[in-house]
């Protein structure tokens, strides 16, 4: 049987463990945020509300489609895609937006270059990989970006008629995260360090 000392000690150490868990996980969210390579996504509206966690905006990319035959390393005799990780390389295009060069699945055979970027993503299996013009939609994890409350219906409705980004920071194992909500080149949320 526990006395009350030892009891208070180990709710203590209990207690230090699991702020100590929380702590990580948001510092390495943070890092992404505050060293990741960053780049402009050009985005496309797709539902303003979560009935539990409030405004959000769901986003598609240009990116969320990736034709068949960026992908590099499809073996001759598969016809669909497995249930794994995609590697999309990414490029600056002249308009200033980030667009897809090349792709792989599971990992990319050398690291990318100091101008280009690597977004890993998750295929599910069944998609077609041998069809003519077939393309692919990865989920990245950025592709929902909460707001303040009441803000989501006013910017659905404004990204139906002007052009919408969000900069991502992009950690050096490809994993995203979304910076800041953008109206053109005017910053209108951008996610905390914590």
């Amino acid at each position: 049987m526990m006395t009350g000392k030892r009891l208070i000690i180990s709710a203590l150490l209990l207690a230090l463990v699991q702020i100590g868990f929380l702590g990580w996980i948001i510092a390495g969210r943070a890092a992404i945020l505050r060293d990741g390579k960053q780049v402009l996504l050009k985005v496309e509206p797709i539902d303003p509300r979560d009935l539990l966690r409030g405004d959000y905006i769901f986003l598609g990319y240009e990116i969320s489609r990736i034709p068949v035959k960026l992908i590099a390393n499809i073996p001759a005799d598969k016809l669909v895609s497995d249930d794994t990780s995609i590697v999309v390389r990414l490029k600056k295009g002249a308009d200033g937006y980030w667009q897809p060069t090349t792709a792989w699945f599971g990992a990319a055979p050398a690291p990318a270059a100091a101008d280009e970027a690597d977004i890993v993503g998750h295929i599910n299996d069944g998609w077609g990989l041998r069809e003519e013009g077939a393309s692919i939609t990865p989920d990245y994890g950025i592709e929902r970006f909460y707001l303040p409350e009441g803000e989501g219906m006013a910017i659905q409705s404004d990204m139906r008629v002007r052009p919408f980004a969000v900069r991502v920071a992009i950690a050096g194992d490809g994993t995203p995260q979304i910076k800041a909500l953008m109206d053109g080149d005017k910053t209108l949320f951008e996610e905390p360090l914590y």
